[in-house]
């Protein structure tokens, strides 16, 4: 593996905007309707919101690269950008989308690696995420990676309001 993370700019718009459906139905399609997650697309992917995102100083995107070729990516947020107000030192891990194609390689680990690494940058002693509670291989894999189930939210697809399992993580301090 010829792994680099790049951070994605205004002009990485049009793919990150193209990775996002993409993972985001694969992953999600046969669980929910047609209907209800047209309407989430159209909003979470959006041109206008993508860019926002990408224009807030406190989110971070971050392209998965395997030998040029774009694998995934990594999405974190803090301060006020963070989807939730879990604790003031801590880091959200708002999207790991990693393409069909390269699941089951070990990108979702480079990426909580890298989250850590943003975290300890950032002064963070916290990472956390929300993941859907019917998602349970993903459940498994963060609790694999120490992370721990510790409340929930409410995440909307579309019409349909889903629960969210909130799972967090210690950083562990990198020393120089």
């Amino acid at each position: 593996m010829t792994l680099e993370f790049c951070i994605c700019r205004e002009s990485d718009l049009q793919a990150l905007q193209k990775m996002s459906i993409e993972t985001f139905s694969d992953t999600f399609k046969d669980q929910n309707t047609t209907e209800n997650l047209i309407t989430y697309l159209e909003q979470a992917y959006h041109t206008e919101q993508l860019r926002n995102e990408l224009n807030n100083p406190d989110s971070t995107f971050l392209f998965l690269k395997d030998k040029q070729e774009i694998v995934g990516y990594l999405k974190v947020n803090v301060n006020t950008a963070q989807s939730e107000n879990i604790a003031e030192e801590a880091l959200e891990v708002e999207r790991i989308y990693i393409k069909k194609t390269a699941k089951g390689q070990g990108y979702g680990r480079k990426m909580i690696a890298k989250a850590e690494e943003l975290a300890n940058q950032k002064k963070k002693k916290l990472i956390w995420l929300g993941v859907w509670e019917h998602n349970s291989h993903a459940r498994d894999f963060y609790k694999h990676l120490g992370f721990v189930e510790t409340s929930e939210h409410s995440f909307y697809m579309g019409s349909e309001k889903q629960l969210d399992i909130i799972m967090t993580k210690k950083v562990t301090t990198m020393e120089a």
